[in-house]
């Protein structure tokens, strides 16, 4: 496992993470202005995190997990990724926490919690010291986390002021993107659609983080009325057999989209062009936030 820490000056969208190579994560600071410094770190920071040289103290949003990393965003356009050792101290408002490392990772630093980061450095790279946070903070965040659309009446403009610090974390990447194609006046999926589209969704699912954004297309033919009730028939299809067939799960599915005659492959004025238009495009996404962690 490596360890990357990463600096940049824009923070909206968030930016990329980049792997140097397998088993090695690259780390580079570009806060003091002189150009990206890149070195690779391989395997866990070391628990024992004392006396190692003091980093940065890193204030923001966690943006972003996976494993025992998190990025945090920083007001002023800068994000870190940083490591938990098992010598990170986490505090909430009222004292230390101890316990399972792993448990107090998935449920108090979660994604949109405020957090203030003490950090020492390990190669170039930075691992968390201790993790500081307020306790109304995580009650905030775990709402917005969970969805729900409850408030508490004296914390109301604080919830809206970190849904707005959050607006951009979903962002997303496409990572790919696989057209079916359909007949004139026609929602039938064909053979080599289904195989296409439940060979999509198999690789789709090994990305982790990844969600499918699917769009429905017709040719020129017929009124816009028509076509855009068409080209919706079409997506909902491609979503039904996405989701029935090849076992991909709702909530990692966008809302489909029907474009109608919009944003053509190909030139409608011929035959050949038209056919290319009547499709659906199944798009993989990856949220900014996660892409590379």
């Amino acid at each position: 496992m490596g360890f990357v820490s990463y600096r940049t000056g824009a923070f909206l969208p968030l930016a990329l993470l980049a792997v140097a190579a397998p088993g090695g994560l690259i780390a580079q600071d570009n806060s003091a202005g002189h150009g990206e410094v890149m070195a690779t770190v391989y395997g866990p920071p070391p628990a024992e995190i004392t006396g190692m040289v003091e980093g940065p103290v890193v204030e923001g949003i966690i943006s972003a997990r996976n494993g025992e990393k998190m990025r945090i965003a920083v007001a002023d356009g800068t994000s870190s990724v940083i490591y938990i050792s098992k010598g990170t101290e986490i505090r909430g408002s009222k004292g230390l926490f101890d316990g399972n490392r792993a448990e107090l990772f998935r449920n108090v630093l979660i994604n949109g919690l405020p957090v203030t980061v003490k950090t020492v450095r390990w190669g170039n790279g930075l691992v968390a010291s201790e993790v500081k946070y307020r306790k109304k903070d995580l009650k905030i965040a775990t709402m917005i986390h969970n969805g729900t659309s409850q408030r508490f009446d004296d914390q109301a403009s604080a919830t809206e002021s970190l849904r707005a610090r959050m607006g951009d974390i979903d962002k997303y990447n496409i990572k790919s993107t696989t057209n079916v194609y359909f007949d004139v006046g026609k929602t039938v999926l064909s053979a080599r659609a289904k195989t296409d589209l439940c060979t999509t969704a198999s690789e789709a699912g090994a990305m982790e983080n990844s969600v499918l954004l699917v769009l429905g297309y017709t040719d020129s033919t017929g009124s816009q009325d028509l076509n855009q009730q068409l080209s919706e028939k079409r997506a909902s299809r491609v979503v039904n057999y996405l989701q029935q067939a090849c076992g991909w799960k709702p909530f990692r599915m966008l809302t489909p989209t029907g474009m109608a005659e919009a944003d053509p492959l190909a030139d409608n004025s011929t035959a050949q062009g038209k056919a290319q238009n009547r499709r659906v495009s199944v798009n993989v996404l990856v949220s900014k936030a996660m892409d590379g962690l």
